[in-house]
């Protein structure tokens, strides 16, 4: 009986309540525009050069029913409430329906508002998320179906609601993307209009979403098709058509930077109130350094076009000590919508190449690799089920073979791991990943910085030639990483958000995070820094040198030169360079990293000197061995073998491996380091392998030449070399 009576009170409360609340809702016949607010400015790190001024004054045009494209309408009513034109202005089911999305997804996100309750909220009522708001929301709602039609509700929300920037209403969005009146869309361009209220921020054709907007045009075509609001044919033929974006009006500085920051602000605050709420932000830029890289960005990406057909470059610079973005360049033009100037490149996922190949030889170093450790540059097959000489393309299941070769097609003998990294070989970096573990150099990847490593299916030993996909912005932050002693600052772009009355509500915080031990951060800027190290590849004056300056620096090229990488550092920035082509297609074949981004990353970096001055990095402590193959020998009791005869890779310091055929790689390497030495070198005289280790007599390299390619091969590596030479002198007054 109480639980009668407890039910009863909180009904007639709750009734009271309700009662209460349609006691304070407006007319809904005002559908009045809201109260002016103030705009949200964005600064440089001085917090004086506004950068971009958030603008929340309303570019409106109302416009007939009749001038409103049928197609338009439809495409509304698909993207934001399929079922309109039957609730009475709450769809109860799609609020369940979003609700129970919520909870199986845990994100809370699923929208379940009709166009009547969104045409509420933006006219009349406001964004906050309160109970009260959304139970006023319900019943002006219900109330406004009840005093105007179906098609006169749906012409004030198309009139009305935010399609981003300034532009409210379907009038201002068509004129701000299109340059033309909405009466004169076509159905492709009324499907995009009719894709930006979800998120107009996220979803704007001058953001940094461009192709997520375009799924989410092509979706509700679809849907449109489905529910035949168009035929087949019109279906096909808005597919087919190119979108083209007039070129946007509003200028600002530092685009790519200010609208990540932008999108950022989004996410923690709401696009309500950053738009409206009067906020002084102090970004992370460099004004200065910005100014600069968009110059260089602009002069290296018109040689690089020219002289290696790629059109497209960015660059991130950032300080490693504390994450700060320095500055951020995402395209050649943000401005040049034509040629997609407005995508982000900083934050697209790309190839790294050889600029992974960093991650795998710290792992090694983590695990008692010395730098000294010798690999065998030689022609080596690593799927153990294919013939270790390279001859097959499958194995009999049908699985890839892998044998990779080196960028200048050459292979180089035995190697240190310095040279096998600096030198960029990928037959020794391959080798390295499997000593190191592909899941542990995966791990540092991550803990390092590079969040885009999925978590499955497993990556194979093609991760370390940059088999993964990264972002330019999270690899610069990564290497920023060994420039401060392995500990982590996660790149961020914003210092400070004020209120209009300089009352600071928000301060950036350092979250320093050691990731990687410190010995092991010294040592491999003391191997990226070597200039010696890489003169077999890259010549004693590449772009990565600086005389009297120590700077680490790691190139990185794709398959087919799709992606051109340089990201280097000293002890107060990180600098990351990507050239190529946003399509994917191949630079020419002399537009590796070092040619077509290591002019730009050297001229930017040679910038950073005017108020960064380097310093040197730490030295590390030595690593040391007695242990062959580690101490930069490989003959022992006049034999030789592969590094896993005699090193047990999990351990490597340990004693040898009693089996060392137990490994799966084992053979295949065996095989090519009897091959080699077979002939560059006399086969030495066979001897015991299981006595202990005496300090061994340390064995000369043999010279860096290929035992593999005959006399037409090598002069054509020849010409090869002589021409990425002049490449690498090629940059005008600059070098």
């Amino acid at each position: 009986m109480p639980f009668i009576w407890f039910g009863v009170i909180c009904t007639i409360l709750a009734l009271m309540y309700v009662i209460y609340l349609r006691t304070t809702l407006p007319d809904p016949e005002t559908l009045a525009t809201r109260a002016v607010k103030e705009s949200t400015k964005v600064y440089d790190r001085t917090g004086e050069i506004v950068l971009y001024d958030i603008f929340v004054g309303e570019k409106r045009t109302i416009v007939p029913w009749n001038d409103i494209p049928q197609t338009l309408r439809d495409a509304t009513v698909v993207a934001e409430d399929a079922n309109f034109y039957n609730h009475r202005g709450v769809d109860f089911r799609g609020i369940i329906r979003a609700v129970l999305r919520d909870i199986q997804s845990t994100s809370f996100g699923e929208g379940g508002s009709t166009i009547t309750q969104q045409l509420v909220k933006n006219a009349i009522l406001t964004n906050e998320k309160r109970v009260s708001r959304k139970i006023r929301e319900i019943m002006l709602s219900i109330e406004i179906e009840r005093k105007f039609s179906k098609d006169e509700i749906l012409w004030m929300y198309l009139n009305q609601i935010p399609y981003g920037s300034t532009a409210y209403g379907v009038e201002a969005a068509s004129r701000l993307y299109f340059g033309k009146p909405v009466s004169e869309l076509t159905l492709n361009e009324t499907a995009i209009i009719a894709a930006i209220p979800k998120a107009p921020t996220y979803y704007s054709p001058y953001g940094t979403h461009i192709e997520e907007l375009l799924q989410r045009k092509n979706s509700i075509l679809k849907r449109m098709y489905d529910l035949d609001y168009i035929t087949e044919n019109q279906y096909n033929q808005a597919l087919e058509e190119k979108m083209v974006f007039k070129a946007q009006e509003d200028r600002l500085i530092a685009p790519h930077f200010v609208l990540m920051a932008r999108e950022e602000l989004i996410k923690r605050f709401g696009e309500e109130r950053v738009s409206s709420g009067g906020f002084k932000i102090i970004t992370t830029l460099d004004a200065d350094f910005q100014k600069k890289a968009e110059e260089l960005v602009t002069k290296y990406a018109a040689i690089n076009k020219q002289r290696y057909r790629a059109n497209n470059a960015a660059l991130v610079a950032l300080d490693p000590n504390n994450g700060e973005v320095l500055a951020l360049v995402g395209s050649v033009d943000y401005f040049d919508t034509a040629n997609e100037g407005n995508f982000n490149v900083a934050t697209a996922q790309r190839q790294p190449g050889s600029a992974f190949k960093p991650f795998a030889y710290a792992t090694a170093f983590d695990k008692g690799y010395p730098d000294t450790s010798i690999l065998l540059d030689a022609r080596t097959e690593f799927n153990p089920r294919c013939s270790p000489d390279g001859s097959q393309s499958r194995d009999r299941f049908g699985s890839a073979c892998y044998h990779p070769g080196n960028y200048d097609l050459r292979f180089h003998g035995a190697v240190t791991m310095r040279q096998g990294l600096q030198n960029s070989f990928n037959i020794a970096s391959v080798q390295t990943l499997h000593l190191a573990g592909i899941n542990d150099t995966v791990d540092t990847a991550r803990k390092m910085g590079i969040t885009t490593l999925r978590e499955s299916p497993p990556y194979g030993l093609a991760l370390v030639l940059g088999g993964a996909e990264v972002r330019l912005v999270d690899i610069t932050s990564a290497y920023g990483v060994f420039a401060n002693d392995g500990i982590r600052n996660p790149w961020t772009l914003i210092k400070r958000i004020e209120l209009g009355d300089g009352t600071i509500i928000e301060e950036k915080e350092d979250n320093p995070e050691r990731v990687i031990d410190e010995q092991v951060a010294r040592l491999m800027n003391d191997v990226l820094s070597d200039n010696n190290a890489r003169i077999p590849t890259f010549g004693p004056n590449s772009s990565l040198y600086f005389p009297g300056r120590q700077i680490a620096a790691k190139t990185g090229t794709t398959q087919e030169n799709r992606d051109g990488w340089l990201i280097g550092y000293s002890t107060g920035v990180a600098v990351g360079v990507w050239t190529g082509n946003n399509n994917n297609t191949p630079m020419t074949q002399a537009g590796a990293g070092i040619s077509a981004a290591g002019p730009l990353w050297h001229a930017f970096m040679e910038e950073t000197f005017k108020k960064i001055t380097p310093e040197n990095f730490p030295p590390p402590n030595p690593i040391t061995s007695d242990k062959v193959m580690l101490n930069g020998t490989y003959v022992y009791n006049g034999q030789i073998h592969n590094i896993l005869y005699y090193v047990d890779r999990n351990n490597p310091l340990g004693p040898i491996p009693q089996n060392p055929a137990a490994d799966p790689q084992f053979a295949n390497w065996e095989w090519s380091a009897q091959r080699y030495f077979q002939v560059t070198i006399p086969q030495p005289t066979p001897g015991p392998v299981d006595t202990p280790f005496p300090s061994p007599t340390p064995t000369p390299l043999p010279p860096l030449e290929d035992a593999y390619l005959d006399k037409r091969q090598l002069r054509q590596l020849e010409k090869s070399r002589k021409f990425s030479e002049s490449n690498r002198k090629f940059a005008g007054d600059d070098f």
